[in-house]
């Protein structure tokens, strides 16, 4: 089955084609489309389910947003205007992903600030955003759906009282995004912000991209958000839209992810060209948090170098996203060679960066009907609140030592490391996956010793791998990793760092939240059957990934 739609969506999919052609002949008999389109969620479960019904309101947004746009503009001159030279953003999950998504993408106009993602509670991430800063041309820009993101909150009060040492009037560095009647919102208008922005209640995170969340944070960087709206607007109304099921190509998507996991191919793999580079990251909490629950989901492999045939198991369904004027002849050599070895491999060819709106609707749509595919809730979370009770607790002893009860080994212990490795590598079974979980403080270096790691992993296991930073990821695949395939490993890298840095208005630091943050991960993953090991790198993550790489 090979199909060229206008919109530059080419799916090969080997064996399988017959069950996903099944599967949109069933969708049509029933309706699908026109049903998800009118927010029917009996398409999912004939049952009424909680976050069902009132997390469909993301169909709506590229009609709706529409109004907004010149509002947006304006506050965004107003801020560049002002001679601000940075905005951080201070957020988790759905609200940052695709505000960095848009950063590295498009870049900051000239005169417009740019923008700085803050979503590692790490000190030495908190410190080396304040050094880097000249706080007094920055904005504050605090998103947070819920109001009450301890992580979000946390870098409030320390920013806050950074900047008021140095200024008057610090709320009018400071602006809100937030859904109506949160505490944030009310914190926003005791402490004059400079602006609050509402978001529709019925959006999950994840699916929030072309609302508030994601469009303040494009509007302040300078990008032409009517142009942006404008492709996404024709993509859903002409191809989304389609009555039939076969020409509606995020239905035809949904379809062949649902079909292709049954079929035990649940490990999508992304590539990319390199002005699309930043775009998996954002999809990756999309699949992973909608689909990892009740024991089944996608996994989505990001940041995974492509190598040869034979280095993959039969698990691997492989997804290409290009610009038309960034061809590369051997990654679509690499890519042929795979489809000619049976593998599925999915193709985007976007016109420019300006249809990566249109691309986000296209996998929100497909995303959420695959799960129905699947038999899943797509817009919960239902395993992601115990790894935040655990670290709640964790966060009640009384200083910033390990104090748990859970098994940490020293990477200067090299032997110990080796024996523990090995035990867990040579129990991995068929269509397994690693995960690479780091906390620490995000670094160019830090990752590339991270990327040889998950490279080392891969080669010697050919065995999918993932990487994510804490807790930056439990708001993207914490939900997969606790409530996906029990088939998986997790490596949890934890260090030591050197000072502590203390929230202000609070009882805690910076150290002591991420400890805890890694604390209650480890111990959910734990109760929730995953095989987990934890290595502690020192107070030099640098030094104690090299080391680590040694033993593999």
């Amino acid at each position: 089955m090979q199909e060229q739609n206008l919109t530059g969506q080419t799916l090969h999919l080997a064996g399988y084609g017959q069950r996903i052609r099944e599967r949109l002949q069933k969708w049509q008999r029933q309706d699908a489309p026109r049903r998800v389109w009118q927010k029917d969620p009996t398409f999912w479960f004939q049952e009424p389910q909680s976050e069902l019904v009132d997390r469909l309101g993301w169909l709506d947004l590229p009609e709706g947003m529409k109004d907004q746009l010149d509002d947006l503009a304006e506050f965004a001159e107003g801020v560049k205007n002002e001679g601000m030279q940075a905005v951080v953003l201070m957020g988790m999950g759905g609200s940052s992903l695709a505000p960095e998504v848009y950063q590295r993408t498009f870049g900051n106009a000239p005169g417009y600030p740019e923008l700085h993602v803050l979503d590692s509670t790490h000190p030495a991430a908190v410190t080396e955003i304040e050094k880097s800063l000249d706080l007094s041309k920055t904005l504050f820009l605090v998103s947070s759906k819920s109001g009450t993101t301890i992580e979000a909150i946390s870098f409030m009060h320390y920013f806050w009282h950074a900047l008021a040492q140095t200024v008057d009037a610090p709320g009018n560095q400071f602006a809100a995004v937030t859904d109506p009647g949160t505490s944030l919102e009310q914190t926003a208008h005791e402490f004059n912000f400079r602006r609050v922005f509402n978001a529709p209640p019925d959006i999950g995170g994840r699916y929030s991209a072309l609302s508030v969340f994601g469009l303040v944070p494009a509007a302040l960087i300078g990008m032409d958000l009517h142009k942006y709206l404008e492709y996404t607007r024709t993509f859903s109304e002409k191809r989304a839209l389609a009555e039939n099921a076969g020409n509606n190509e995020a239905l035809e998507l949904g379809a062949a992810l649902g079909e292709l996991a049954l079929a035990g191919r649940n490990k999508l793999t992304f590539t990319t060209s390199p002005a699309l580079a930043a775009f998996p990251d954002w999809v990756e909490q999309l699949v992973a948090e909608s689909t990892g629950k009740e024991g089944t989901g996608i996994i989505p492999v990001v940041g995974e170098p492509l190598s040869s045939p034979d280095c993959y198991q039969r698990d691997r369904v492989f997804v290409h996203i290009e610009t038309a004027s960034e061809q590369d002849p051997e990654v679509n050599g690499k890519l042929s060679s795979l489809e000619n070895a049976g593998h599925p491999v999915l193709r985007f060819q976007l016109p420019d960066r300006y249809c990566l709106g249109q691309e986000m609707f296209r996998w929100e749509f497909a995303i959420a009907t695959a799960s129905a595919t699947l038999g899943i809730h797509p817009f919960n979370q239902p395993d992601v609140e115990l790894a935040k009770k655990l670290a709640k607790q964790a966060m009640q002893d009384s200083d910033d030592t390990d104090k748990d009860e859970g098994e940490t080994y020293s990477v200067h212990n090299l032997d110990q490391v080796r024996e523990a490795l090995q035990k867990h590598l040579s129990a991995l079974g068929d269509n397994a996956y690693i995960g690479l979980q780091a906390y620490t403080a995000p670094s160019t270096e830090v990752t590339q010793r991270l990327q040889q790691l998950r490279t080392s992993l891969h080669e010697r296991t050919r065995t999918a791998t993932t990487l994510g930073y804490g807790p930056r990821f439990l708001h993207s695949t914490g939900q997969l990793h606790k409530g996906g395939p029990k088939n998986a490993f997790f490596l949890q890298l934890i260090d030591t760092p050197e000072k502590s840095v203390q929230v202000p208005q609070k009882d805690y630091t910076f150290q002591k939240l991420v400890h805890a943050q890694a604390s209650g991960d480890y111990f959910a993953l734990k109760e929730n059957g995953q095989p987990v090991l934890r290595i502690n790198l020192g107070r030099d993550p640098v030094e104690g990934l090299r080391q680590l790489g040694e033993i593999l």
